[in-house]
Formats: structure tokens, sequence, C-alpha cells
């Protein structure tokens, strides 16, 4: 397995920064670094609804004592005007509003009175009290995000706060989803005898929206090898990557093999499941050939082409994060596979634990998508035992 993905890592491109516009960067991976413009805030602002005063005036303040000011205006968040006080004198500030000239404090409007021509206020407030600083959050110049960052909803708002409509980029990768084999028909439709729906098309391409890309699936081949070649072929001018699923293991119609062979490395990986897999570059677009078992497939996908989509991106190439819990039952595997069971987590006192599903095979879909987490089994182990702390991967949900 190592060396399968090893070599896929080594051969996917990187993918080129794009001038994106915000909305279009969601998920993109920032090529740039960003630095500020400006100081965050600009200005100096009030934190709360209240009242800008000179903090000497308001110090002996109190219920029993309130402290009466002149109230000589309003001042709102997004106020341009020019705007200041003297002693004495104070003014009714919004959340945002820049700080008059003279006012050094702001007071709660739940301190006072609520007046508009005069107010008493009641609690004093000490020098710079419910004041935003200017170059607070961010100071002029300084860098705020680095390249390698995937841009999501808070990278993008750090961005507009920044005054930035664009941003340099590498895109969420374009990764075409085809199924092969004369026995798959869409659902919806009506099935004839030895026919099944396509459900790894739309298993994929929902874990490539799921792992960063975009998916897009494509209705199934038939197994003809000159028709997937042609379809492969004319998904290169819109595909960053590509997978296909079925037509790889050792039968008489695996097509896809067929198409391919030349071109990709086809090669059994020591694993369960999925040992038969293809990779290589069709015109230089990455290409991923999948087992036909949708247990298979998926399993395949997480373990080479999730971290090959993030390698293309710019980023660290990783497998899903992994916790530790403790096995409810005994569990065995072949000697020399790495082996992905499919099982539920529980919490319980003691912890972390896994059940095992009862049904392991490659084909049935059912456990799959009741299981919500894969416990690894390593190529040295034949056999894990009840209440033994092993490895899990929480599934995607």
């Amino acid at each position: 397995m190592d060396e399968h993905l090893d070599q896929i890592l080594k051969t996917v491109p990187l993918l080129a920064p794009l001038d994106l516009a915000l909305p279009e960067a969601q998920g993109a991976v920032l090529a740039e670094p960003v630095s500020a413009p400006v100081p965050l805030p600009p200005f100096d602002n009030s934190a709360m609804d209240g009242y800008a005063v000179v903090a000497a005036d308001v110090a002996a303040a109190s219920p029993a004592a309130p402290v009466t000011l002149s109230v000589i205006g309003d001042v709102t968040a997004g106020d341009t005007g020019i705007c200041a006080i003297r002693p004495g004198l104070c003014t009714r500030i919004m959340t945002g509003a820049p700080i008059p000239a003279g006012a050094d404090a702001v007071v709660p409007v739940e301190w006072t009175d609520g007046g508009t021509v005069t107010v008493r206020i009641t609690r004093p407030v000490p020098p710079g009290r419910h004041i935003r600083r200017a170059g607070e959050d961010v100071r002029a110049g300084q860098v705020v995000l680095q390249p390698g960052v995937r841009l999501g909803a808070t990278q993008l708002g750090m961005l507009a706060a920044l005054g930035r409509a664009r941003v340099s980029a590498r895109p969420k990768p374009r990764v075409v989803v085809l199924s092969t084999g004369d026995e798959l028909r869409e659902p919806g439709t009506t099935l004839a005898p030895g026919q099944i729906w396509d459900s790894n098309g739309f298993m994929l391409t929902a874990a490539v929206n799921e792992a960063g890309g975009v998916g897009f699936r494509e209705t199934s081949l038939a197994d003809a090898p000159e028709e997937v070649l042609t379809a492969l072929r004319e998904q290169l001018t819109r595909a960053d990557a590509i997978i296909t699923t079925g037509g790889v293991s050792m039968g008489a119609r695996d097509v896809v093999k067929e198409a391919l062979s030349g071109t990709l490395t086809f090669a059994k990986v020591a694993m369960r499941p999925g040992k038969p897999q293809g990779f290589g570059l069709l015109d230089g677009v990455p290409v991923f050939t999948l087992p036909g078992n949708p247990v298979s497939a998926y399993v395949s996908f997480q373990v080479f082409v999730r971290p090959a989509l993030q390698a293309m991106q710019g980023l660290p190439p990783q497998p899903p994060p992994t916790v530790t819990a403790a096995l409810t039952e005994d569990v065995r595997s072949p000697a020399g596979l790495r082996h992905y069971l499919r099982a539920r987590l529980t919490h319980g006192p003691q912890g972390l634990s896994a059940v095992p599903a009862q049904a392991q095979g490659s084909h049935q879909m059912s456990a799959l998508a009741s299981a919500d987490a894969l416990i690894v089994v390593p190529e040295e182990r034949d056999v894990l035992r009840a209440g033994e702390v092993v490895e899990v991967w929480p599934l995607p949900r």
C-alpha cells in the first residue's frame, strides 16, 4: 500500500493557482501570503451601544449619586462626519461607531437612563473601557494568512475584512467519475435479470466532494475497451483527475485494464478490500482505476485518491484523521494484508469502543452504509483480540 501511494504522490501534478473571486475561492487552497493593507479595526470604535464620555466626568458616578451630562448628538456605525466632545458633554454612540475626539471611554446604555438631551449615568468607567483600538486585531502590514491554508468561511471573511475581492488560490480539483459494466443501469430505471443499479458512481462523486474536490458523475460505460478509452479522452479537457470503477481485476472482460494497458500501471496491492488497483497519467491527467465492488472502491478512494487530491492542491497528503478505540470482539485478518474492517463507534464509561460489522464482504453495501468507522488491521497482524486498543478511521458524516 505504501509503495502504491508513494508512486501516486510522486506522479500527480500540482494544480496551478488561479485568480479567484471570493465566492469562487471557497474550498480552494491559498497560494499567496496575505497581509493587511490597513490596521483592523482601522479606527478606534465603540464595543457597546452607550455614551462616549470623558472618563474623569463619571469617576464618582453611583446609583445613589448619578452624574448628569449633556448629550450633544449621536454617532452611528458608518458615520463619516467629524465629532468631538469636551468635559461635561457626551454623545450617544452605537456599536462599531468611531469614537469622538476627546472621548476616552464608553458607558453602556444599561448603566444610564437612556436620555437623549441629558443622560444620568450611575456607574463609573475607567479610561479605555469599551473601546476597540485601531489595530487591536491586525496591524497594518501583518501577514494574516499563509499559503497552504484551505479557504473556508472564516478565511474568506478575513479576506473580505481586508478589502480583498480576489485571491490567488489552487482550485478544488475537478474529478470525473466513470463506472463500467454491462450490468449497470441508472437508478430509477427498471432492472432486467442480471442487472444492477450503479451505486459506485454516486458514492465516489460524493466522496470527491467530501474530500474537497468537485465531483462530476458520468453515466456508466459498457464493457467495450474502445468505448472506455473514448469516454476517458472526452473528459480530459475538463478533468483534473478521473476515477473509474470496475474492470481492473483478472476477469475476461476487465475492459479498463484492457483499454489502458501500457498507459497506466496495474498492480495487486496488499490490502483488503481493494487489492486490484491501477494508476497513471493519460495525457497528463491522473487516472485512478478502482475495483468494482463498492466497499473496495470506497476504501481505495480514502487511502489513495483522497491524499492525491490533497497533494494536487499543495496540501500535505494525509489519510483521514484516526482515533483509537477498544475492540468489542476478536477480529481476524489475512496475514500480509492491511485490512479495513467496517465498524460502529460507541462511547461508554471506559471510553471509545469499536464494534465490528457482522458483514465484511467487499460487495456488502449495507454494512458500509451503516458503519461510521474503519478498523485498521496492520499487515503483520492476523488476529486482534477483544479489548485491544486499535487504530480507527472515523468515516466522513
